[in-house]
């Protein structure tokens, strides 16, 4: 749905406005970016990208867990953030993965449109079906995001990469950075099983030093709970984040087969609410990454 957000994108390369002529976005300077069959557009430099993007796998993984409702307290918060400090301008989800966060939030905001943007290409073919509000773009958060400067509302970091700097520019004066970060007892009694992932436990420390000075920390709402999962939503969920990265699917299979069926595993993440400062006195490193 290209088509509701295209005034909010810019040219990736000159910045200048953009247009979207049947299957082809285009800038005023004549750059021209081909839609894919399924609905998303690529607007890449060409700069090699820092990340590595999630698999099919994952993304599959990741869109049946969630669908199934497991982490819909995430889900609900993330949205009463964002209804909090209601805007019309736009949301944009960096690392989307399926765009199942950022249509929560449009549900509860009808009168906004939203950008999922995504470095995986199974990620974005995704996106480009997960709301009829929802404009899906390829692009590394970690390079300039093609999007106009001051023209959001709202940018959502649902465990995935911050762009410090970038999404102080493309957020409006006052607008907010809703941010999801998981605590130390995130999925605890899985990343204690080898192989598995753990949590940086200055997480905390890392977000409030890489947004001081852009931005002013409105909000912090923690959110904990125990999921009872089967074996199959075991699988999902060890298959869907990055330790997936570092297991085979027999590792996998074999890890959770050991576990019994309906196991409890605790979900805990922070969402903090962050307002973008006004001015110019914003320091010159990067973001910073959940992974």
């Amino acid at each position: 749905m290209l088509d509701s957000v295209i005034d909010l994108l810019a040219c990736p390369h000159c910045e200048s406005a953009m247009d979207l002529d049947d299957t082809v976005v285009l800038c005023e300077r004549g750059h021209s970016f081909d839609v894919a069959r399924q609905g998303y557009v690529t607007l890449l430099t060409g700069a090699a990208t820092r990340f590595t993007g999630d698999t099919a796998e994952m993304i599959a993984d990741r869109a049946e867990f969630l669908g199934a409702g497991h982490y819909d307290p995430i889900r609900d918060a993330v949205a009463t953030a964002c209804t909090s400090a209601p805007s019309d301008t736009g949301v944009l989800e960096v690392g989307a993965g399926t765009g199942q966060y950022l249509a929560r939030v449009l549900d509860e905001m009808p009168g906004s449109r939203g950008i999922g943007l995504d470095v995986s290409k199974p990620a974005v073919r995704r996106i480009a079906r997960s709301h009829p509000r929802t404009g899906a773009v390829l692009a590394d958060a970690w390079e300039r995001i093609p999007v106009r400067s001051g023209s959001l509302g709202h940018v959502l970091s649902v465990f995935a990469p911050r762009n410090a700097s970038e999404v102080h520019r493309i957020l409006e004066p006052g607008g907010t950075l809703v941010v999801v970060t998981p605590t130390p007892e995130h999925l605890g009694e899985l990343v204690s099983l080898p192989g598995m992932v753990s949590v940086d436990e200055r997480k905390t420390e890392r977000l409030s030093a890489a947004l001081s000075g852009r931005f002013e920390r409105r909000d912090r709402t923690e959110v904990r709970f125990v999921m009872e999962l089967t074996r199959p939503a075991l699988t999902g969920l060890v298959g869907m984040g990055p330790s997936a990265f570092h297991l085979t699917a027999q590792q996998r299979t074999e890890m959770v087969e050991a576990l019994p069926d309906g196991f409890e595993v605790t979900a805990s993440v922070v969402v903090s609410t962050w307002v973008r400062q006004h001015g110019d006195r914003i320091r010159q490193d990067g973001g910073i990454s959940d992974g």
